[in-house]
């Protein structure tokens, strides 16, 4: 479970200087902006009917990407854009998007409803969760279009194995369980979701359990092709997915819950054109193009205006 649905605790000078940053941005700062701020103090307050925002993203590489994709896309349709990228985990940028020092920041709806919203929903499914988040949210924040890109946990296997067994869905483990290793973060052995719910959902029992030093990572991926471990937590996003001919599990219980990425906005900073265009890049981004951007931002070493462009320009959205 990745630092985006366990926000990391960091030191309260930092948050404080995170956030003094921030709403200083907000009150006048043009460093980032993609168009000149004109004479209003606050790029919150809108130019015309264009519109002024601030994007946000988390401090990861997947999710500044995103961030960079909604960037270029409303930049191209007018609208002056003030980037505030790599803020930190959501302990530190929910409070500042809830107060309307940031704009937009692509969020995973799962993951925002149970960390930030309703620690104790037990809803699953991307319309359940999305209409928890619908109904729970601050009136201040509203999410827009969920995009069939998912970035959640999964149960993978090597492409080979899955193959030698005929597995496609996470139930196809059930008969074979009893002789096969699992690996992943520690953690997975508690978690609702992890052993405990692979049992409850799907009756599967593995023989054992392998306590990876990492999350989705290196160690895990070289555990899957070593044979170290036949099954393993993998993000679904993981580039090494395709690279590494790994096979992911389908899961049709929803043992894992929905992790959609979705616009978040600031409501009185957003109006009909800019969710226009956020939801016309949900209903293009997918999975395979968010692992394809990874791939692009990671082991390709693009920049992340590149890596935008690149897809901007494939999806057809003006760029």
């Amino acid at each position: 479970m990745r630092t985006r649905y366990l926000p990391v605790k960091r030191g309260v000078l930092a948050g404080v200087a995170i956030g003094a940053a921030l709403t200083l941005a907000a009150c006048g700062s043009s460093g980032g902006s993609k168009a000149a701020s004109g004479s209003s103090s606050n790029p919150l307050a809108g130019s015309a009917a264009k519109g002024t925002v601030v994007i946000g993203s988390a401090n990861f590489p997947e999710n500044e990407v995103i961030a960079q994709i909604y960037s270029l896309a409303l930049a191209a349709q007018g609208v002056k854009v003030t980037d505030k990228f790599n803020i930190g985990a959501r302990e530190v940028y929910y409070p500042q998007i809830e107060k309307g020092a940031i704009t937009i920041i692509p969020e995973y709806n799962g993951a925002l409803l149970t960390t930030s919203v309703d620690l104790k929903s037990t809803a699953v499914t991307t319309a359940d969760v999305d209409a928890a988040l619908a109904s729970d949210l601050p009136s201040s924040l509203e999410v827009l279009n969920p995009s069939t890109a998912q970035d959640a946990d999964s149960v993978t296997v090597t492409t080979a194995f899955a193959k030698a067994h005929h597995l496609v869905s996470i139930a196809d483990l059930k008969p074979i369980a009893n002789t096969m290793i699992f690996g992943a973060a520690a953690e997975f052995q508690t978690r609702p979701d992890g052993l405990a719910g692979l049992k409850k959902n799907y009756g599967v029992v593995f023989k054992s359990f392998d306590a990876l030093g990492d999350e989705s990572g290196p160690i895990t991926l070289a555990a899957l092709q070593d044979n170290k471990v036949q099954a393993a937590d993998v993000f679904t996003t993981t580039p090494q997915i395709a690279t590494d001919h790994l096979t992911v599990l389908t899961d049709p219980k929803n043992n894992f819950a929905a992790q959609n990425v979705i616009p978040l906005v600031y409501k009185k900073g957003v109006n009909s054109s800019i969710i226009a265009t956020l939801n016309e890049i949900s209903a293009k981004l997918t999975t395979a193009g968010l692992i394809s951007l990874n791939q692009a931002v990671g082991p390709d070493k693009e920049s992340y205006v590149t890596a935008a462009t690149n897809w901007l320009k494939a999806a057809g959205i003006k760029s």
